[in-house]
């Protein structure tokens, strides 16, 4: 610890002593009656809902769950049962329907939230490819332009047979000038 000043190590905390006459006098502002949450929240709940009904052990749950259920209410003595199947297991079908009624609505809530995310991918792309058009085409303008460019240009060959004629012009005057 620091010997000379002993207040640099030890935090200080700052209360603020309110009166009722402040609570209630001053407002705190318009504020939701329900606190907001993410209205995302429930969109990724319902994707997990639907990515899990989509899987094989859903299937194989649901299956044992009904299974389970259909033993214990057959084999089990009339006193304990609490489904009769008599009467076509009435609570097991009501379960399940309920659950279905759940599961269709949280399902096509997925797929709608899938379709805006494909809708948005392909947006993306048709503005990349968008993009890469227009590259492509600039590319193309520059490539053709270079071609016209070097079109004018000297080739090695050119510049050869222009020094050889040269150098035969010089080779026929130079003996003209001796004379």
């Amino acid at each position: 610890m620091d010997k000379q000043n002993p207040k640099a190590t030890t935090p200080r905390i700052r209360r603020r002593s309110v009166t009722v006459d402040e609570q209630l006098n001053e407002p705190k502002g318009l504020r939701p009656a329900l606190t907001r949450r993410s209205s995302d929240r429930f969109g990724r709940f319902t994707e997990s809902v639907a990515r899990a009904m989509g899987t094989p052990w859903f299937l194989i749950g649901l299956s044992f769950f009904v299974v389970l259920w259909m033993t214990y209410n057959t084999l089990v003595p009339v006193g304990l049962r609490f489904d009769s199947a008599d009467i076509g297991f009435t609570a097991l079908t009501l379960i399940l329907s309920l659950q279905a009624s759940y599961a269709a609505p949280l399902i096509l809530l997925a797929q709608n939230r899938q379709d805006d995310r494909d809708r948005v991918g392909m947006e993306q792309d048709r503005q990349r490819a968008e993009r890469n058009l227009a590259d492509t085409e600039y590319l193309a303008r520059e490539v053709v332009a270079l071609r016209l460019a070097i079109k004018d240009v000297a080739t090695k060959d050119f510049i050869r047979s222009e020094l050889r004629a040269l150098l035969e012009d010089l080779d026929n005057t130079a003996p003209n000038d001796k004379s």
